[in-house]
């Protein structure tokens, strides 16, 4: 007997680049895309930005992170899109990194009153 394969075929879906703006829906990321394009009339380069919403199912991705997303079919109200791939990390934000280096150095001092 012959086998036959059935292989999902996602077609060309379109794919845009943009940063996280905000995580603080559950498993929804909203991400800005910047884009820029010649004024017709004066020729100018202008950047217009525009905000999407897209599906993190598990809430990987985190604020100035930059993300690849992909168009899906609808899963709510405002859902097109699904979290492709996280291309960059942001680095660690001015409050994060001092309250990691203020844990760092109540370890350190813990550990001295040890030895």
């Amino acid at each position: 007997m012959a086998e036959t394969t059935t292989e999902k075929k996602t077609g060309s879906r379109s794919t845009k680049i943009g940063r996280v703006t905000s995580t603080k829906m559950s498993k929804t990321i909203v991400v800005q895309v910047i884009r820029k394009k010649a004024h017709p009339l004066y020729r100018r380069v202008v950047a217009k930005a525009k905000k999407f919403y897209a599906h993190d199912e598990k809430n990987t991705a985190h604020v100035g992170d930059t993300v690849e997303i992909e168009e899906t079919r609808p899963m709510s109200k405002l859902k097109r899109w699904r979290l492709k791939n996280i291309i960059q990390k942001a680095k660690l934000v001015g409050g994060e990194e001092a309250a990691l280096e203020a844990k760092i150095a109540q370890e350190k001092t813990a550990q001295e009153k040890t030895d």
